[in-house]
């Protein structure tokens, strides 16, 4: 008796609390649910934030490829902050201007740049209130 986990009729709330604590071990569920990610995040927990174009931005690619991705730099209208936003589709920075209001979502990646665009982690979703893949078609 008295040796490993309580048992019987009245334990439930030991084992619920002790279990509570020891969740906060585990990395993963340290880093999804603890506020510093929230803080770092300039969406705030949001799938999407509206901003304003601020300017037009070709952004090189990561070696071994050698392009200039098209990206805007957004200021968001909830907070204030300046992030960098990809503009998807060929030839769609010639539907965005400076100071048009943009719809921007994550990239894919929860938080972490895609593929050979460093720093990139947002990309445009709608401009002036229009969907980009429809002006795209």
């Amino acid at each position: 008796m008295g040796v490993g986990k309580p048992r019987g009729i009245r334990s439930a709330r030991k084992l619920r609390n002790h279990r509570k604590k020891q969740k906060w071990n585990d990395k993963r569920y340290a880093r999804k649910h603890s506020l510093a990610a929230l803080k770092a995040n300039p969406l705030k927990g949001a799938s999407h934030a509206k901003g304003i174009v601020v300017e037009r931005i070709g952004i090189e690619a990561k070696q071994p490829n050698s392009a200039i991705r098209k990206s805007v730099r957004v200021q968001l209208v909830k907070n204030a902050k300046k992030v960098a936003a990809f503009v998807p589709n060929d030839g769609c920075l010639n539907f965005i201007e400076e100071n048009d209001e943009v719809l921007i979502s994550g990239f894919g990646r929860k938080g972490h740049s895609v593929g050979d665009i460093p720093g990139v982690r947002f990309k445009v979703v709608k401009v002036a209130g229009g969907a980009l893949i429809a002006l795209f078609l």
